[in-house]
């Protein structure tokens, strides 16, 4: 018996009322990821609007890509088992913290007068996000065995990201971004099923919290492959 099978039998629910249910469950996600990127744009706009905020962050800047990194491991460990209130917090934290990394970033390349880099790029990312994450939604193939890869290889760039922080090449940089864009699209289509599967797993306040996690690794791939598209676009440029 398949999860939705089981699902449909512990709720004792139909196929329509179930369809109607992960819809809404699957547009909550949606809404939480938008509420985030929302977050992360108004975040951007108060270091354009002072671009003194830049200079002050300066090395501070280390300290916030840890604190993504460290909620990339903590956060869904607390949205499951904590309250619903500390769940929705964690994620308001890893925005607030990916806004002060890309904050200075796109108010550079307004300063720069190359706000169109940043309108294409998000366009870019928006596009190639919703088409993986409909394949990922409605294909069924069982993404499941990519998880393992995915997380060797997530590894491996987070490595090349660090290290190139120190070497600083341009043209290792265009190829770091590549491929992390290529591995992003995988983790879009990987993440969107999983989600889904989620829901058939659990019901109530249970989907609540899968709900925002849900958000959570939708949108700290969003704008992963906003950053990297945006980079190649900038070295493009160059």
């Amino acid at each position: 018996m398949s999860e939705t099978e089981r699902f449909q039998q512990r709720a004792g629910t139909g196929a329509v009322a179930y369809d109607e249910g992960l819809r809404r469950y699957m547009l909550g996600v949606y809404n939480y990821m938008a509420l985030g990127i929302a977050g992360t744009a108004l975040v951007a706009f108060a270091f354009i609007m002072n671009p003194q905020w830049i200079a002050a962050l300066g090395p501070l800047r280390i300290v916030g890509f840890i604190g993504v990194i460290a909620l990339g491991w903590l956060a869904p460990r607390m949205i499951f088992s904590a309250s619903r209130a500390v769940a929705f917090g964690a994620y308001a934290a890893y925005v607030a913290l990916w806004g002060v990394l890309i904050g200075p970033i796109v108010a550079i390349y307004v300063g720069l007068g190359l706000a169109q880099d940043v309108a294409l790029a998000f366009f870019i990312s928006a596009s190639i996000f919703m088409a993986m994450s409909l394949f990922g939604y409605t294909t069924k193939k069982d993404l499941s065995p990519w998880g393992k890869f995915l997380f060797m290889a997530g590894i491996g760039f987070l490595v090349l990201i660090v290290a190139n922080f120190f070497i600083q090449s341009t043209g290792f940089s265009f190829l770091i971004s590549a491929g992390v864009i290529l591995f992003i699209s995988a983790v879009t289509a990987y993440e969107t099923q999983m989600i889904k599967n989620l829901y058939a797993e659990g019901a109530g306040e249970q989907n609540e919290r899968a709900a925002i996690f849900g958000a959570f690794a939708l949108y700290g791939s969003f704008v992963t492959l906003f950053i990297h598209v945006l980079n190649i676009l900038g070295i493009m440029r160059e």
